[in-house]
């Protein structure tokens, strides 16, 4: 969805100065789309997304449609493209052992010991140099907020199992199950709630962390 809105505007600028009322057809760019994913869910190395996944009622040939490719960029993942830009490699290797450290440290001190090594081997080495201070705020307050988003989709988690207890399932077949399954099945997300009689909201929580 954010990516079309993004389009839109680039489109907007790009033909303001043409007159898209004329009978004569105004050419524009072929766009190509992909992200770049660094996360920590599991995702597979390459994936499309569609806008018409979000749309309300699925629709065999929707009329209006984005693709966009999403590259996991982790540690390990998509080898050959990493093998030719070595920006993307340092960058994987960089954020995989902010993580790694932080396990064992406060988040400063991860930060801290990531940039001191990748200097010393030639990983970012030069960005990091010039731009230490301002490296390490940036990675902190990402890592924290990459930590709060984790958590929210947690709580979010939790409250599905506590609305499918709450509605008479058993822990066997609580309410985050039943949701995988008919969204399996094709059906939407104002489908399932309605079916399982919950918020369209807790649906799109629990289907965001499957």
């Amino acid at each position: 969805m954010r990516q079309f809105f993004y389009t839109a505007d680039l489109f907007s600028g790009i033909t303001k100065d043409k007159n898209l009322y004329r009978t004569t057809l105004a050419k524009i760019p072929a766009p190509e789309f992909f992200v770049f994913y660094n996360g920590t869910d599991t995702k597979p190395e390459k994936q499309v997304l569609k806008l018409s996944d979000a749309f309300e009622v699925r629709q065999e040939d929707p009329q209006l449609e984005l693709k966009t490719t999403v590259l996991n960029i982790n540690r390990g993942c998509n080898k050959e493209l990493m093998s030719a830009c070595k920006a993307l490699r340092d960058y994987a290797e960089y954020t995989a052992r902010v993580r790694e450290y932080a396990k064992r440290k406060t988040i400063g001190e991860a930060v801290e010991q990531t940039i001191t090594e990748c200097i010393n081997e030639g990983i970012l080495s030069e960005f990091l140099s010039q731009n230490r201070s301002e490296a390490k705020k940036v990675s902190i307050y990402e890592y924290d907020e990459e930590k709060h988003m984790r958590m929210e989709r947690e709580a979010s988690f939790k409250e599905g199992f506590s609305v499918g207890e709450a509605s008479g399932f058993s822990k066997g077949a609580n309410i985050a199950i039943q949701v995988l399954r008919l969204h399996a099945r094709g059906k939407t997300d104002a489908e399932i709630a309605e079916e399982l009689g919950v918020s369209k909201e807790i649906i799109r929580d629990l289907l965001s962390i499957k």
